[in-house]
């Protein structure tokens, strides 16, 4: 399944996610730190994408609530509960 969706508070403008049997395939993000982004995606493809929510969820960017990976697990938790439903 691919998803799409705009992540809230931080620099990335749009992240695109392809999930295939809770395993994340492609990562896609618009904006941001490239450099960074591209890091993540390189680690998180392959990964369950259960794996990647625990790691990533809650982590912070500066004195902001969240960031580009915290808006990542809440983007796979979005996905992942489409496929449930």
């Amino acid at each position: 399944m691919e998803y799409s969706f705009r992540p809230r508070g931080v620099c990335s403008r749009k992240m695109t996610v392809e999930v295939e049997n809770g395993i994340i395939r492609r990562l896609e993000v618009e904006g941001g730190c490239d450099g960074n982004l591209q890091g993540i995606s390189r680690l998180v493809v392959g990964m369950e994408a259960e794996e990647a929510i625990r790691r990533l969820e809650g982590i912070r960017c500066g004195s902001k609530s969240t960031s580009c990976p915290d808006q990542l697990a809440r983007g796979l938790k979005d996905c992942l509960s489409k496929v449930e439903n």
